[in-house]
């Protein structure tokens, strides 16, 4: 196995070491391996996909972001066929209905990923037509 090494600021590691506690990881390096290889998987699902694309994409992100977030989100109006948008105690959570190409649905999801005002995103292949 690879030794990795990764920089954190202070207040995230306190907040992963009560996450590792609430889980029950008995080591930071577990969870962190665990996470990964979940974007692995969430990525090797998206990679393998081709044709039309139907799904649902569930952001959150905090609520000051909501305007960043919103243009962000206008760049894919044409792929965007419903979005629900809630408010929870400061949290905005947005769940959108996509139709595109494979290529398209691939290209916003890592547009919402790579995106810092967006805290996770969680999506489901609802259909692929090929």
């Amino acid at each position: 196995m690879e030794i990795l090494s990764i920089s954190i600021d202070k207040k995230s590691l306190e907040e992963l070491e009560g996450i590792q506690k609430k889980l029950g990881f008995k080591s930071r390096s577990k969870m962190l391996r665990t996470a990964v290889l979940s974007m692995l998987n969430d990525y090797e699902r998206l990679d393998v996909m081709n044709g039309i694309v139907d799904s649902v994409f569930v952001l959150t992100y905090k609520e000051a972001e909501k305007n960043h977030v919103s243009d962000i989100l206008h760049k894919f109006e044409n792929i965007i066929k419903i979005e629900l948008h809630q408010h929870y105690s400061g949290t905005c959570v947005d769940v959108l209905s996509i139709s595109a190409d494979a290529e398209g649905t691939r290209n916003f999801f890592g547009a919402m990923r790579r995106n810092k005002c967006i805290y996770s995103v969680v999506y489901s292949i609802i259909n692929e037509s090929k």
